[in-house]
């Protein structure tokens, strides 16, 4: 039998399809439950004050980012606003507990 070319191998690894390998759909399906379970995990651990969209959304029982955001820009839930210097504020979307806590209770009186 004759010896391997030098390359062959190289060559063989290299006929798949070119870039980074692709995560399957139940890979990202895994990695977003992980996600959330970390996320579940932080909320349970530190009694924060302050909650960004995503914690905001999975203390309220797992409702939509972007259920939040229409809340927000609605006027139903108000948004956190943090200054900063020279009159601008911080970009990132901010909730306080206690008004997810009372948005928590104006749907329980509606929904009575």
């Amino acid at each position: 039998m004759a010896p391997p070319l030098p390359l062959a191998e190289a060559s063989i690894r290299l006929r798949g399809r070119p870039g980074r390998p692709r995560k399957t759909d139940a890979e990202k399906k895994q990695a977003a439950e992980e996600r959330r379970a970390r996320t579940i995990e932080r909320l349970a651990d530190t009694p924060q004050r302050l909650f960004d969209l995503r914690a905001a959304a999975v203390y309220l029982g797992r409702v939509s980012p972007w259920t939040l955001r229409d809340l927000e820009a609605g006027g139903v839930l108000p948004r956190v606003r943090v200054p900063l210097p020279g009159g601008g504020e911080l970009r990132k979307v901010l909730f306080d507990r206690a008004d997810l806590d009372r948005l928590i209770e104006l749907w329980k009186e509606t929904a009575r």
